[in-house]
């Protein structure tokens, strides 16, 4: 058995649980979300928590027990609590800005502002020009716009320029160095 996939998931209490064939919908204060989940894997609602079985230990149900486990586990968490990804602005001039409606607005080093496009069921927030928080109920969603705005200005080994992540290291190099004439 998957030591991820046997545990059993708990319900909040704030959070409503429907399950039709493979497809579940979680509701939540923060919104709703709606997954099918492959035929292979078994998810049954016992006593508030959520149980996922396999019918047998193939390669590919044992990958997949795991995996809808996890899947339905950060469904919950992400309509009761959400996700979020902090993101930093290293650079001399680098600012963002998410008050103008429906675009994060980054200034990141070049000769023109960028303009990004918020998807639907994501937010922006900045607390301040350096920083950048996106926040939502989807947890890949949350990843991938966090790792689109980084793709725009990678940080760079020399000087750190860039955007990461808040929690990234950057691993520096050292730069030219001047030696002695022998």
């Amino acid at each position: 058995m998957s030591n991820i996939g046997k545990q059993p998931i708990p319900i909040p209490k704030d959070v409503e649980l429907m399950q039709n064939d493979n497809e579940i919908t979680v509701k939540g204060n923060l919104g709703e979300l709606k997954q099918v989940f492959h035929p292979a894997t078994t998810i049954s609602i016992i006593n508030e928590q959520v149980v996922v079985t396999r019918s047998s230990d193939d390669r590919q149900q044992r990958e997949l027990h795991g995996l809808t486990r996890v899947l339905i586990a950060n469904m919950i968490e992400g309509v009761s609590s959400g996700f979020q990804k902090i993101l930093n602005l290293v650079g001399v001039g680098y600012a963002a800005d998410a008050s103008k409606g429906i675009f994060l607005i980054l200034n990141i080093g070049f000769s023109h502002t960028i303009y990004f496009e918020k998807p639907d069921g994501i937010t922006f927030e900045t607390p301040n020009v350096n920083t950048v928080i996106i926040k939502g109920i989807n947890k890949q969603e949350v990843g991938q716009v966090a790792a689109n705005i980084r793709e725009l200005r990678k940080p760079e080994p020399y000087k750190g320029k860039g955007i990461k992540y808040a929690d990234e290291y950057i691993r520096r190099k050292a730069g030219k160095s001047i030696g002695l004439a022998e």
